[in-house]
């Protein structure tokens, strides 16, 4: 198998996470930074989710899953200890064309979640294809002490600089070369 790596806009579009324990509070909370409108379909919930919920920043139906609450999810996410409601989940997604993550079940997953190391606008995604999801782990470990904590401020600057050097009516393969000269100037290390 080879996956695709890419990222998905979700910014104010619907997610759905099936389960509100810990496993699926951490789903909720990746899905919150990207910016999803995360609907939650779980009878309890951690501490946390309830949080969240009361905040208004995410929907908590507090009871079991029903097939109506995929209606308009862009994806969804399962993370319950039940092995027929994970494998109904993935299916009524599927059969809706909803791409569905069912946590630590490789064979049941559209797509994965990476180990992410982020430092401002600079997102490194590790994906072992859910072969080791430890070992991704452990090299996010090494991405995070290994990559400068400045490259979040240098990638907005040299954002800045981007759309500054596309407002000019300059040649693209100047632009290009100028635009790569400032990237080399950047330290990626510590």
């Amino acid at each position: 198998m080879s996956l695709f790596p890419m990222f998905l806009k979700l910014e104010g579009r619907r997610a759905l996470v099936v389960g509100a324990g810990r496993v699926g509070e951490t789903k909720i909370r990746s899905l919150l930074q990207a910016g999803a409108r995360v609907r939650v379909v779980a009878p309890r919930a951690t501490a946390r989710v309830k949080v969240w919920a009361r905040q208004g920043r995410i929907d908590w139906a507090a009871r079991p899953f029903a097939a109506r609450d995929l209606r308009g999810a862009v994806l969804a996410v399962v993370a319950t200890g039940s092995e027929p409601l994970n494998d109904r989940v993935a299916r009524l997604a599927r059969r809706l064309r909803i791409p569905v993550n069912v946590v630590d079940d490789p064979e049941r997953c559209d797509f994965y979640y990476p180990a992410v190391v982020r430092r401002g606008p600079l997102v490194v995604a590790i994906s072992t294809e859910g072969r080791s999801p430890a070992l991704a782990r452990r090299v996010r470990q090494h991405l995070q002490r290994s990559l400068a904590p400045e490259l979040g401020r240098a990638t907005e600057r040299l954002g800045r600089e981007r759309d500054r050097l596309l407002s000019q009516s300059i040649h693209p393969g100047e632009r290009r070369r100028a635009l790569l000269r400032l990237a080399r100037e950047i330290p990626l290390g510590r």
